[in-house]
């Protein structure tokens, strides 16, 4: 499918005698169009076009200023101006791709001198731009079709990851149908939490692809299939899930490079107070395991969150103590004796205990990661028995205090 959008991007720059370029409606580069004019050096030094190509997406200045016109609602072509504040240094002309009136994606054209006399008050008077509109229509069809297909993975996917026990052998079946010889290879699951949802994807009705993670992302980063996931998390964040064709078991970075992309969605994160991150659980060989895998990537974007030195991927074989943390139920590691050092009052306190604990009781080495004076830090951690009435020169109160410290991170 990839191939169909190549060609059919490559019709429009050819019946309007300019490059264009496809991308989808989150912004993220589907295909774009050689034109083998006079002008082509200057149209590739573009800044917001060359780094479309390159990196496979738009800034988020460059999207505001393009949705400030309301190519999302477009029924016809639109002409947007330059904007050198957003980057926008040449002017575009978006032709909305849209099937059924809903916008899948946009077709960008450099407004330059090749394109200065299209008239588009009145659209589709001119041939040219009837023949681009019709096959942007095409496009958005394709579009359209894939999204369904991605749909409905997704939603297997879903039940085979969250829903009742009695359903997921049922959908478990109907996902290995689906995606055929590529169930039975070796394939890596990615979290990306938190992840904002869209219309449709709350639990009722008939859920839609996750926005801006459909098409492009699934052709480029071998992702066999997308959803999100409601309440996985303590807070009751929803995540996003994405299954990964592998080459081996033994290595995950397809599955890496996937999570980084899904990253730079405008969606992780969204509305929460942290950024979102990633987890990836351990390789796994078909689809029998994945309901465990799911566990270990949202306890590694968990981790994530929660020490950023891990972060922002994550996997499930570099998270150390959290792999324990994460199955604990929310608050259950926040022992009586510990919760007065987790006062926003004793933070300082908090922090002086979790380095003295992480440098293994190494006074010198706390003192020199803190850049405090020993003498300091013997006070501090004076106080922090006081608080807690644990003694740390022994073992079982050094490793209650450690792990109630990782777990309030999480």
């Amino acid at each position: 499918m990839r191939g169909d959008y190549q060609h059919l991007v490559d019709e429009i720059s050819a019946a309007l005698g300019a490059p264009a370029t496809l991308e989808d409606r989150d912004f993220v580069l589907i295909a774009f169009g050689a034109h083998g004019g006079e002008d082509d050096l200057d149209v590739m030094m573009d800044p917001v076009r060359t780094r479309s190509i390159l990196q496979r997406r738009s800034t988020a200045a460059v999207r505001a200023w393009f949705e400030a016109f309301g190519i999302a609602r477009a029924q016809a072509p639109l002409r947007i101006p330059p904007d050198p504040a957003a980057g926008v240094f040449k002017g575009r002309i978006c032709l909305p791709v849209r099937h059924r009136g809903v916008v899948h994606g946009y077709v960008w054209l450099l407004d330059d001198e090749q394109l200065a006399g299209l008239d588009l008050s009145v659209p589709y008077a001119d041939p040219r731009l009837a023949q681009a509109m019709e096959t942007a229509a095409r496009i958005g069809e394709l579009l359209a079709a894939e999204a369904r297909a991605g749909a409905e993975l997704g939603e297997l996917l879903r039940e085979v990851l969250a829903g009742r026990p009695a359903g997921r052998d049922a959908a478990a079946a109907a996902l290995r149908e689906a995606m055929g010889q590529a169930a039975d290879g070796p394939l890596g699951l990615v979290a990306v939490a938190p992840w904002a949802l869209g219309e449709g994807e709350h639990g009722e009705g008939e859920p839609s692809a996750p926005d801006g993670v459909g098409s492009a992302l699934a052709g480029q980063s071998g992702v066999a299939a997308l959803c999100t996931v409601p309440d996985p998390l303590p807070d009751g964040s929803a995540a996003l899930a994405a299954l990964v064709r592998l080459r081996t078991t033994t290595t995950i970075a397809p599955a890496r490079t996937a999570a980084e992309r899904l990253l730079r969605s405008p969606r992780a994160g969204a509305g929460a107070a942290r950024r979102g991150t990633a987890g990836l659980g351990a390789p796994r060989r078909g689809l029998a395991e994945l309901p465990e895998a799911w566990r270990e990537a949202l306890a590694a974007a968990r981790a994530a969150a929660a020490e950023p030195r891990l972060g922002p991927v994550a996997e499930w074989g570099d998270i150390g103590p959290y792999r324990v943390l994460a199955s604990l139920p929310a608050g259950a590691a926040a022992d009586t004796s510990v919760r007065p050092l987790l006062a926003p009052a004793h933070a300082e306190l908090a922090r002086t205990a979790e380095v003295f604990l992480d440098c293994a009781g190494q006074a010198g080495r706390t003192a020199a990661a803190l850049g405090i004076h020993r003498q300091t830090l013997y006070y501090r951690l004076a106080r922090v028995e006081q608080l807690t009435g644990l003694d740390l020169d022994e073992g079982e109160g050094r490793l209650l205090l450690h792990m109630a410290l990782k777990a309030s991170r999480l």
